[in-house]
């Protein structure tokens, strides 16, 4: 079964669809491509989507061992190259404030590095993914 219905909507825009949910992401072309900027581009989605798995496959971890995250965000930078256009670099600066012990921090740091986004990613994608520990 399909997971989502995605459709071109004029403006240099899709939707996508969840097909379970019903949930709606739009898109819009980025202004170093043609496009206004004023939604999440594709690209953006593919670099967010790291950021997410890396926090979600985190929780799932300290969920079925009994611990809390604390106070995790992320803020994503994607840097384009040019020739061929395409997502070179993620950079994730991630703030935690947390009262986990030294193992297990280290441990959640490891599942999160190697969430399925992170290994599905084109190995020439730089990963740099800095962890800011309160």
């Amino acid at each position: 079964m399909a997971t989502a219905k995605i459709s071109y909507v004029q403006g240099l825009r899709t939707e996508a669809i969840h097909l379970e949910s019903k949930a709606a992401i739009i898109t819009a072309a980025p202004k170093d491509n043609n496009g206004d900027g004023s939604l999440f581009s594709p690209t953006d989605l593919a670099a967010t989507s790291l950021a997410s798995c890396m926090l979600t496959v985190m929780g799932i971890y300290a969920n079925n061992n009994g611990m809390s995250l604390g106070d995790i965000n992320c803020e994503m930078t994607k840097v384009m190259a040019d020739t061929p256009r395409r997502i070179a670099k993620i950079v994730l600066n991630i703030q935690w404030k947390t009262t986990l012990n030294e193992k297990q921090i280290n441990t959640l740091k490891k599942i999160g590095l190697n969430c399925p986004v992170a290994k599905s990613l084109h190995p020439d994608i730089i990963q740099e993914v800095n962890f800011e520990i309160n």
